[in-house]
């Protein structure tokens, strides 16, 4: 277990904003994935999609990790930021868009 603890730990510290995710950026394989991504997309940041999918362990392994019982699970500057609905409720309030921009990530539309 601690070889995907590992895993997961390195990729929330060495990419700025990390998706974990049932499925692709490009092929969601479910609601609350798909809801994540157009968000993400739609604030124009770049971002890393992990399909938990491909992996059991890695599947209960981001669980663990975060001590965050659901999938997809948002990561910012090795940050835990939240699941779907905190994520669509940032974005709503404008306040995710502000968050990204104050850990020094670019975001479309912003000055």
């Amino acid at each position: 277990m601690s070889g995907i603890h590992d895993f997961i730990d390195n990729e929330v510290k060495t990419n700025d904003v990390v998706l974990f995710m049932k499925g692709t950026p490009q092929f969601p394989q479910c609601g609350f994935s798909g809801q994540v991504v157009q968000i993400l997309d739609y604030v124009g940041v770049d971002y890393k999609g992990i399909d938990v999918l491909a992996d059991a362990d890695l599947r209960q392994g981001i669980k663990d990790y975060s001590n965050w019982p659901t999938i997809p699970q948002l990561y910012v500057k090795g940050e835990f930021i939240g699941g779907c609905d905190i994520v669509r409720e940032m974005f709503q309030a404008g306040e995710l868009q502000q968050h990204l921009q104050e850990k020094g990530i670019s975001v479309k539309g912003a000055a």
